[in-house]
C-alpha cells in the first residue's frame, strides 16, 4: 500500500484544497494518506474552521476521516495561529526543533510530497 504524507507549507487556500481533495482521493484508491499543517499554512486553521468557508465541507470531511495528522508547533507559534490550532483540537507537531519531522515519515515508509 502507498503510503503519503503531503506536507503544506503554502498559505494559499485554493493550494490547501487541492492537498485535501488528492488526500481523500488516495484513500479512496486504497492508499493512505495522511496532512500535516507547516509554514504559512498554518494559518489557514482558522479559516478552514468556518462553517462559511468554502472548503470547511471538505476540511470537515479529511479530519472525520483521520487525514489530518496536525500542525507544526513552531510554524504556529510564531505566526500566530496556536489559539486557533489548539482550538480546533488539532495535535500539535513538534519533534524536531519544534518542527515535524519529516525523516521520521520516511522511516515509516511515507513518501513525502510537500506543497
Amino acid at each position: 500500500m502507498n503510503k503519503n504524507a503531503l506536507v503544506v507549507f503554502n498559505g494559499e487556500l485554493l493550494c490547501f484544497a487541492h492537498v485535501l481533495l488528492n488526500a481523500l482521493d488516495m484513500i479512496d484508491r486504497g492508499q493512505e494518506a495522511t496532512i500535516i499543517f507547516e509554514g504559512q499554512s498554518v494559518k489557514l486553521v482558522a479559516e478552514l474552521e468556518k462553517p462559511d468557508n468554502a472548503f470547511h465541507q471538505l476540511y470537515g470531511k479529511a479530519r472525520q476521516a483521520g487525514l489530518i495528522r496536525g500542525a507544526c508547533k513552531a510554524c504556529s507559534a510564531k505566526l500566530g495561529a496556536l489559539e486557533a490550532v489548539q482550538a480546533a483540537n488539532l495535535p500539535l507537531l513538534e519533534g524536531m526543533s519544534g518542527h515535524p519531522p519529516l525523516g521520521e515519515l520516511q522511516q515509516q515508509g511515507y513518501t513525502v510530497v510537500t506543497f
